[in-house]
């Protein structure tokens, strides 16, 4: 199906980690748009907690298409409004990481970006949910919600993003973050002690684990990796490895693909990652696959692979 070209929304995260001031990316933005005969509505959140609610107004007013200009996290609300929507989704990668963008096939040049995505065509991905709460890439317990928020409570300080990634990874030396889980995949229970647990939406191939590298978007599963324990080295190493945005192999993996799956910890409430972003939910978590249930813009000829 054809890119829509009219009654376009662009929601732009100004708290996405811009390389250039917010006026300087609204400005181009409009240029860039209107170069390409588009005359889209931008919609600035000045905080990410009003993203959701500029997707909302977009949908009540008709919009054909809703671009989610800045992170994964920009992405992970705006396509949480759109899931079992008719509207397709365009992702426009102003985020550090950009994850979600790069497995669509979607440049990290804006230029590049905004031609590929009025060029493109619709296709459809799987999103994983837990709780009633959506991610496309990848959601996890353990240490690495641990340290993000420890890396935010350094940026609350005046750290910089970098200096407060590394004193929070240099903090597992000091304490030795573990959670002792019990997944039931198919009826069969398992329990395990361990640092990390990570479930992505659709495989993630272990022979180069990096957060974001999948070998597809609709298989319609989840990969479940259980880190077992290692020596404190180890776990320096991984909290290193995923702040940067890759896991090392630093621990051994289990491994277990299912469709849904639940996880109980003997707290009740747990810290839970969602595509980078943070928060505490009630046990126990129930994990499931929602294949094709989010339309997204891909690269022209490329909606099948999609």
């Amino acid at each position: 199906m054809a890119v829509p070209r009219s009654h376009i929304s662009l929601v732009l995260n100004s708290r996405s980690g811009l390389k250039s001031p917010k006026s300087e990316v609204d400005s181009w933005l409009r240029d860039s748009l209107a170069r390409n005969g588009v005359d889209a509505q931008i919609l600035v959140a000045e905080q990410g907690g009003q993203v959701q609610e500029l997707v909302r107004h977009a949908i009540q007013d008709h919009s054909e298409m809703v671009i989610a200009a800045g992170g994964d996290g920009t992405v992970n609300a705006v396509a949480a409004q759109l899931m079992g929507t008719d509207i397709p989704m365009g992702v426009l990668p102003l985020g550090t990481l950009n994850h979600f963008a790069r497995q669509l096939g979607i440049p990290t040049d804006r230029d590049a970006a905004i031609r590929t995505l009025l060029a493109g065509e619709v296709g459809r991905v799987d999103v994983g949910e837990v709780n009633g709460r959506v991610f496309v890439n990848n959601s996890s317990l353990g240490i690495y919600p641990w340290l993000v928020a420890e890396r935010e409570e350094g940026q609350q300080k005046g750290q910089s993003k970098w200096t407060a990634s590394a004193q929070a990874a240099l903090s597992v030396l000091r304490r030795y973050p573990f959670l002792d889980v019990t997944l039931t995949v198919d009826g069969r229970e398992m329990c395990y002690r361990t640092p990390l647990v990570f479930i992505g939406n659709n495989r993630y191939s272990l022979e180069a684990f990096r957060i974001g590298a999948r070998e597809s978007l609709t298989g319609g599963e989840l990969c479940l990796f259980v880190a077992t324990r290692g020596r404190r080295q180890d776990l320096l190493k991984l909290a290193l490895g995923m702040l940067l945005g890759r896991a090392s192999k630093a621990c051994e993996l289990q491994t277990v693909v299912a469709r849904d799956l639940r996880i109980q910890t003997r707290r009740k409430r747990v810290r839970v990652a969602l595509d980078g972003e943070v928060t505490w939910m009630e046990n126990p978590l129930h994990y499931r696959t929602r294949p094709g249930a989010l339309q997204v813009i891909v690269p022209a000829g490329e909606a099948r692979a999609a």
